[in-house]
């Protein structure tokens, strides 16, 4: 079955939680134990859809049946991951980390709060991290008692700013996520509203042709096996046969691939997101850090870079600061050598003072020069290869993206 990885974010106390654990309910991804534990906990007498995740984070915490900072429902069409993004600005690493590894975005806003600083910073940062088409939530419509007009007006504010951060909305859904009305069934309050449930313009969404993107190859290990060099790794884009020539980046030599492996079977071919070992037709050295692309590929490594980066960290970033870049496999050693374009990412505006540095939770132009060279590209080529991270004291201080 289809898998979709989703990423939920917005402001605190905007709904998230509510909204997750109403999915997990509407979609009986709750088993009657824990159901039954959820409701003999709640001593109102009406079900706290919120407990439900704090219930399974519990669990995550205690290492018990649900994988970290993810949470599964699934629809008679897909399977869902939902990826934790915490809306507390102290927690936006947290927030990027998590959306980094999602397929598609919500954002979740309170009807009657609006657009807040969170709320505007999440959306840039999406927008940043290459989402450019997310569904979008007019949460807690009960407490203005269902208005079509307190819903429009939000929407309006909500557009206006996203559509200064290059997103396209493609759906505005009012919902109430503690009464369920249009998660995933259609509210018989809200006759107003004509459109999709979330459910279904979930289920309505596509993936992403990557497979039909050049093919990256980062190598993330190599293993002797059966006394042959073996390289390990995930194909982040693209499709990968034996018989391929393929040039190991970044020192540009020619190899074939001869054969492909997956546990306990052999491949004629690969495809995206399929993690997989190779061999080749030549004893050629490959590590980790490596990456194969076709030789018709027009990726070349280079040492200088133009990106915008998002910085996090509480030291502000100058041209001194040391600095290792990671991106996918590879890692090298760089220092950023201008500084231009600040952005205040809550409000979109431009930083006027002069001083050469971007102080924690700005975005600026930066050039980058790396001791190594890399092989990366626009984030719209290929997404692995135009997202990075930036380390500094063995602590991930800012994100950035090729531009």
């Amino acid at each position: 079955m289809e898998k979709l990885k989703i990423v939920i974010v917005g402001h605190v106390d905007h709904g998230k939680s509510s909204l997750i654990g109403r999915l997990l309910y509407d979609t009986k991804s709750i088993s009657e134990d824990k159901l039954t534990e959820v409701k003999a906990n709640c001593k109102s007498g009406h079900l706290d859809f919120a407990y439900f995740l704090d219930h399974l984070q519990e669990e995550r915490e205690q290492k018990i049946t649900i994988e970290s900072t993810q949470t599964f429902f699934k629809t008679l069409k897909r399977e869902y991951v939902i990826i934790d993004a915490p809306g507390h600005v102290e927690f936006v690493r947290n927030m990027i980390t998590g959306a980094s590894k999602a397929d598609t975005a919500v954002l979740i806003v309170d009807v009657e709060e609006g657009c807040q600083e969170q709320t505007r910073r999440h959306a840039f940062i999406l927008s940043m991290l290459g989402f450019h088409n997310i569904i979008l939530l007019i949460n807690k419509m009960d407490v203005v008692d269902y208005q079509q007009e307190r819903f429009e007006e939000t929407v309006k504010e909500c557009v206006q700013f996203l559509g200064r951060t290059r997103i396209n909305v493609l759906h505005c859904i009012p919902i109430s996520a503690i009464f369920g009305d249009n998660v995933a069934f259609a509210s018989q309050t809200m006759t107003w509203y004509k459109g999709k449930t979330l459910l279904q313009a979930l289920d309505q969404l596509t993936l992403g042709e990557k497979d039909k993107k050049e093919l990256c190859y980062p190598v993330q290990d190599v293993y002797y096996v059966n006394d042959q060099r073996m390289a390990v790794g995930m194909i982040e884009s693209g499709v990968m046969k034996v018989g391929d020539e393929v040039m190991i980046m970044p020192d540009m030599h020619k190899a074939s691939i001869r054969t492909i492996e997956k546990y306990k079977e052999s491949l004629t071919e690969a495809h995206t997101k399929e993690s997989v070992g190779i061999t080749t037709d030549t004893p050629v050295y490959l590590e980790k850090g490596n990456i194969l692309i076709h030789t018709d590929s027009r990726l070349l490594p280079e040492k200088k870079y133009k990106a915008n980066v998002f910085w996090i960290a509480k030291d502000p970033l100058t041209i001194e600061t040391k600095l290792q870049l990671q991106c996918v496999t590879q890692s090298t050693l760089c220092k950023v050598t201008s500084i231009f374009n600040k952005i205040n990412t809550s409000t979109l505006e431009a930083i006027t003072n002069d001083d050469e540095c971007i102080r924690s939770l700005e975005m600026c132009e930066v050039e980058i020069q790396t001791k190594k060279q890399l092989v990366m590209c626009s984030v719209e080529e290929i997404e692995s290869l135009g997202r990075f991270v930036l380390i500094c004291n063995n602590n991930i201080c800012g994100y950035g993206i090729i531009s």
